[in-house]
């Protein structure tokens, strides 16, 4: 294993990472719960059981799932404390500081790694480690169960390529509401099937706009919502945060200028309600903010990026 992944280091074009650690070096593991755990196991949700019974094909992947990310997870606990580091397991939603570690590492997928990134700061290294790769992308991940030992091996080690990602801060009516998006933001109507209405305002033209809403969000970000609705993939190490219109509505002899576009630091992307319901959801569905009619939203580059260790994405190809 150590043989297989250290080539898989050199071919990927990684350097030693800047980031060194301590002789041991404290590790907090923030974890997921697998959907068959949350809606089987403690929920006890009867649909789901009767399901599963079935063998119904909406859930055949539940249990599964569930044995290689519980496997997965008895295995990091092993490594960690075979390889000498002081690991704290945290489940995602408890509460709890990042600011004693000298390592995050997150298990789960890149819901986990992104719910765990809005609470580690610039100067705090975080490792993801995709732990049912069969069932999950893993696009933040360096690794996978499979070499789970080398990842966390490389990690304490100082051997991991650090990549800074940036991130986005976003004000509503002038007060910081965030500073640490890393994938994107969406606002949109709080009803999916209603018409969006507000203004763009960018480099100095205003736009009254109809759609199902804006994404907005740093590079990180740039190979997901972003691209499906039309938008550009940007390099890894850009500082640049890209918005992109959903579904435009443009009424007969209307062409709207910004469908799409990118904010230069220290330029920011503004944007006001018009709407009486209206939401901002922030890397995914669980940070959700109201925005009322008239509020004026503003986004633009944090000075809080994320470190992010042996991201694969941000290798030469």
């Amino acid at each position: 294993m150590r043989v297989r992944a250290e080539k898989r280091l050199r071919s990927s074009g990684s350097r030693s990472s800047a980031v060194h650690l301590a002789a041991k070096p404290r590790v907090l593991v923030i974890y997921k719960k697998s959907a068959y755990q949350l809606h089987v196991v403690e929920r006890k949700n009867p649909r789901v059981k009767k399901l599963l019974r079935r063998r119904d094909r909406t859930v055949s992947m539940l249990r599964r799932a569930h044995e290689d990310h519980v496997a997965c997870l008895a295995h990091a606990r092993e490594t960690l404390a075979r390889l000498g580091a002081q690991a704290v397991f945290r489940y995602r939603k408890e509460e709890g500081a990042t600011e004693s570690f000298d390592l995050v590492v997150t298990l789960g997928g890149d819901g986990t790694l992104l719910w765990a990134s809005h609470i580690v700061g610039p100067d705090k290294p975080m490792v993801a480690i995709n732990t049912a790769p069969s069932h999950s992308v893993g696009f933040f991940c360096a690794g996978t169960k499979y070499d789970l030992e080398d990842v966390l091996a490389d990690a304490l080690a100082g051997r991991l390529r650090a990549t800074e990602l940036s991130r986005m801060r976003v004000d509503i009516d002038g007060a910081c509401v965030a500073t640490r998006v890393l994938n994107d933001a969406l606002f949109c109507h709080a009803s999916p099937a209603a018409t969006s209405r507000y203004v763009l305002s960018h480099r100095g033209r205003e736009e009254d706009q109809k759609s199902s809403g804006i994404w907005i969000g740093p590079a990180a970000g740039s190979t997901a919502a972003q691209r499906s609705a039309g938008g550009k993939i940007m390099p890894a190490g850009s500082k640049r945060l890209q918005f992109v219109v959903r579904e435009p509505y443009e009424p007969r002899g209307v062409r709207y200028h910004w469908v799409h576009g990118m904010v230069d630091p220290p330029e920011r992307l503004r944007i006001q309600s018009k709407m009486e319901t209206s939401c901002l959801y922030l890397d995914g569905p669980h940070l959700t903010l109201p925005v009322v009619m008239g509020a004026t939203i503003e986004m633009m580059r944090s000075h809080e990026p994320l470190t992010l260790l042996g991201f694969r994405r941000a290798s030469p190809r």
